[in-house]
């Protein structure tokens, strides 16, 4: 039964280090804001540039770029109706963003516990056993306290990285949410301001 809980917690391990590797390479700031769609958002000053960046937006699948088409799509409508529906896609970006995040939360918070529990039964079994051959087998005491306590060590070393990684990646997004809620505001600011409002 003790092996059970050292398995389950070697497959959090597996599975917070999964999501450890597979959001640092999906949060790639080069990923999530390309820089030929920044320098392109920027450089498009009139309507005369827009096809420009919709065809970089294309060629560079993104968030931004989705964000910047979902705006270029709806430059007919009013600024207001047009912020609301970039909003709603932004939010939808960001949920993106954020996905394997909570699979990083539950592995912080289970692993420890895993590992108390694991703790937990190792000595109650090791106090079983001492109850039959006393203390005299010393050998089987020290063995017993160390199986016990690398339940505890494996869910530390399994818990702290993914907590590390958890709020580097939660800041990570928060930073490039803000960039591109940046980008978005200022791609719009000027193309209104081409045209008079509605």
């Amino acid at each position: 039964m003790h092996l059970f809980f050292i398995v389950i917690l070697v497959l959090a391990s597996i599975v917070g280090l999964t999501f450890i590797v597979e959001r640092g390479l999906a949060l790639r700031w080069k990923r999530v804001i390309p820089p030929a769609i920044e320098a392109a958002a920027e450089g498009c000053h009139s309507a005369s540039d827009l096809p420009m960046l919709v065809q970089m937006c294309r060629q560079n699948p993104s968030p931004i770029s989705r964000l910047l088409l979902a705006s270029h799509e709806h430059l007919a409508w009013p600024k207001d109706e047009n912020i609301a529906a970039l909003e709603i896609r932004a939010r939808y970006e960001v949920v993106g963003l954020e996905r394997g995040l909570v699979i990083l939360e539950i592995v912080v918070g289970i692993a420890p516990l895993l590992g108390l529990v694991g703790t937990i039964y190792g000595l109650i079994l090791l106090f079983g056993t001492l109850g039959q051959t006393g203390l005299n087998d010393n050998t089987t005491l020290a063995r017993g306290i160390a199986l016990a306590l690398n339940a505890t060590l494996l869910g530390l070393l399994t818990a702290i990285p993914s907590l590390v990684a958890w709020s580097y990646y939660n800041k990570k997004v928060e930073t490039l949410t803000v960039e591109m809620e940046t980008i978005c505001d200022e791609f719009i600011r000027r193309q209104y301001r081409q045209k008079p409002q509605a």
